[in-house]
């Protein structure tokens, strides 16, 4: 396994590359994060934050999300794909945090992962971004890049979790899991890699390798 060296200079190659990264779903509150997190699954950002300006215009918050109709969440929602299970999730998650957590997203990973569509990626997603609670999200881009590169070798998300866990500050980790989405959406895709336009080239164990 790599230690806390390479792990450390893979982010500080992209963090010279992309900087302090903030999270492209738009949002005022932590409730409204939550919401677009549920909504990004197999969904892009872009079309998420169209889809929440409407949505929140008519529910910003969790106790008048509760309250739509689930037929017309499902129709706010509708774009974003797998609308019905992502209008069960959102309206049975609403209803909690009205009614057991006085309309407040909870700050905890327990109380967080509690909430119907959420697990552990997304609270993390949540911890980091709203509440500056140390989290790192493990999405497929961080999955993908990690073992391009040759880090880990796992597609287990909670067991790359507890490896950058181990290796990486946890100050950084908010950042890191940005950074890495950010080189996977611009340089280290899915498809066919631009190792060429790659800040990690020399130190990638597999570049070039799909």
């Amino acid at each position: 396994m790599a230690g806390k060296k390479r792990w450390r200079e893979i982010h500080d190659l992209l963090f010279t590359q992309y900087g302090t990264c903030s999270c492209p779903l738009k949002h005022r509150t932590p409730f409204q994060l939550m919401a677009a997190v549920m909504l990004s699954a197999q969904c892009r950002d872009d079309r998420v934050n169209l889809v929440t300006e409407r949505l929140f215009a008519e529910a910003p918050d969790a106790e008048r999300m509760s309250r739509l109709p689930l037929p017309h969440l499902e129709e706010l929602i509708h774009s974003c794909g797998l609308y019905k299970n992502k209008a069960a999730n959102l309206s049975a998650a609403a209803k909690m945090i009205a009614e057991e957590f006085h309309g407040e997203l909870p700050q905890t990973m327990e109380e967080l992962i509690r909430l119907p569509g959420i697990g552990r990626k997304s609270a993390n997603v949540l911890l980091g971004n709203c509440f500056e609670i140390p989290g790192f999200p493990v999405d497929t881009h961080v999955t993908r890049l990690l073992n391009r590169i040759g880090v880990v070798e796992s597609r287990d998300p909670v067991a790359i979790e507890k490896e950058n866990n181990a290796k990486v500050p946890a100050e950084l980790w908010t950042n890191f899991s940005h950074l890495l989405i950010q080189h996977g959406r611009k340089v280290c895709h899915a498809g066919k890699p631009v190792c060429t336009e790659c800040v990690l080239n020399g130190i990638c164990a597999k570049r070039g390798v799909k």
